[in-house]
């Protein structure tokens, strides 16, 4: 009888053990979910200004490149949203600054798999540059610290296609005549038409790349900082078929 009572206590105490350990493992998957753009450790549930701080434009980079790796593969980071909405509460630290077009199908955030805090966004159709949205850059830069700016268009551009389309429409005629300039720099060979979605992607390359060269014109602030090393301004272009973000 003794020991049929000590075998029950034993498989009692074991039993909790096992709910125990699943508790912890529980509880330490909640902490990894939560994680910002680090995603390969367990620090916090948003990025910390001493993470952000330690990290340099290149590994930010490099950390937007392997979000883009892991979405394009299905593989995207698990998040608390809640636990990254309260770590980020009393305080941001972006470690980006992204400039893309309002597309629905381009959301930038999803595409780097980068959680709440990770990056500041700016979106306007055809990602380009005005002086609204240098001051949004050099408030997210100068101001809050983050330390790359990335011009983001995509494929497939409904704002390219309107500017190479001469499109009359409101205010629209305004900001797609910010994309023109762009229109007529590039070299192509083939049919320049909005039919044309090899054309049209290669404006949209071309206007990534003015629109960064408008910035720094435009940005003593940000021109500064980059002459200093402290920032990088790049550019990428989106691609909706295969999701990848090809950097420039």
């Amino acid at each position: 009888m003794d020991a049929i009572r000590n075998c029950c206590r034993m498989a009692h105490s074991m039993n909790t053990g096992r709910r125990m350990w699943l508790k912890a493992a529980v509880s330490t998957l909640t902490i990894v979910a939560g994680i910002g753009f680090e995603a390969d450790t367990a620090e916090a549930a948003a990025l910390t200004k001493e993470k952000r701080d330690s990290l340099t434009p290149d590994q930010i980079i490099e950390l937007m490149k392997k979000g883009n790796a892991r979405f394009r593969a299905g593989k995207m980071q698990p998040r608390d949203f809640l636990a990254q909405k309260r770590a980020s509460a009393a305080g941001q630290y972006p470690a980006a600054v992204i400039l893309s077009c309002i597309d629905s199908r381009a959301p930038a955030e999803i595409i780097l798999d980068a959680g709440i805090g990770d990056t500041f966004n700016a979106r306007v159709a055809g990602n380009v540059s005005n002086p609204d949205i240098l001051g949004s850059l050099e408030f997210a830069c100068a101001a809050s610290g983050a330390k790359v700016v990335l011009v983001m268009g995509h494929t497939s551009c409904g704002a390219i296609k309107g500017a190479i389309d001469n499109v009359q429409l409101g205010n629209l005629t305004g900001l797609l005549d910010q994309i023109k300039p762009a229109v007529e720099a590039t070299q192509y060979t083939g049919e320049r038409s909005s039919k044309n979605l090899a054309f049209v992607d290669a404006v949209a390359r071309t206007n990534v790349q003015q629109t960064i060269t408008s910035i720094r014109n435009g940005s003593p602030t940000l021109h500064d900082l980059e002459s200093k090393g402290q920032i990088k301004i790049v550019g990428a272009m989106y691609e909706l078929n295969g999701g990848e973000v090809k950097f420039l």
